[in-house]
């Protein structure tokens, strides 16, 4: 488990750094119902975020709070990703690693603050999230790539095409079938499968 005390300097390149909360706010509950409409312009958008376990986890992304600074990415279309969340967009939260057991959606974080830069430079930069919820069933990526067998819209989903990509756009429709597939997530103790309006 990652020290939320270790200096920034030897902080794992992908990990998030956690930020303090002054306010702790309850969020409201989320319900997500099936819809294939595009999303229209000015509407949440959907993402996922991955991440190695044993450098940042779920129960990393839980401690203080549940809110972190999303930094250390240095792909190009991973910050231009990353550059486009606006505040209230929903994002998975995907452990990659090495073992295919590892690879899963264990749960939703908000975007809280949009992309700023960091440091001295004008390359490194984040975004903010608050953990929402952890989902009922973890979804394996195996999972993923079986259902994208029958259902088109999931073989093109960037996850299975790009899979080194660790920032990547998630459709609405790929967002309700994934949240399906992991039985909703919870808010407490309450559970949350429907979208939120």
């Amino acid at each position: 488990m990652l020290s939320l005390t270790r200096p920034l300097s030897v902080r794992p390149r992908f990990a998030p750094k956690p930020l303090s909360l002054q306010t702790s706010r309850r969020l409201p509950l989320l319900i997500y119902q099936a819809s294939s409409k595009p999303m229209a312009k000015g509407k949440k958008s959907y993402w996922l975020l991955k991440t190695e376990p044993n450098e940042w986890s779920w129960d990393d992304q839980r401690a203080n709070g549940g809110v972190s600074q999303w930094d250390g990415v240095r792909n190009r279309q991973a910050v231009n990703n990353l550059k486009s969340m606006r505040p209230g967009d929903l994002c998975f939260f995907y452990h990659s690693g090495s073992g295919a057991a590892s690879r899963r959606i264990v749960g939703v974080v908000r975007v809280t603050k949009p992309w700023y830069l960091i440091g001295d430079g004008d390359i490194d930069g984040a975004v903010d999230v608050k953990e929402i919820g952890e989902l009922q069933k973890h979804v394996e990526l195996k999972e993923i790539k079986k259902a994208a067998e029958k259902e088109a819209e999931l073989k093109g989903f960037a996850l299975i095409k790009q899979p080194r990509l660790s920032v990547v756009p998630v459709s609405e429709w790929v967002w309700e079938q994934l949240c399906e597939m992991g039985g909703g997530f919870s808010e407490g103790n309450e559970l949350a499968d429907a979208k939120e309006e």
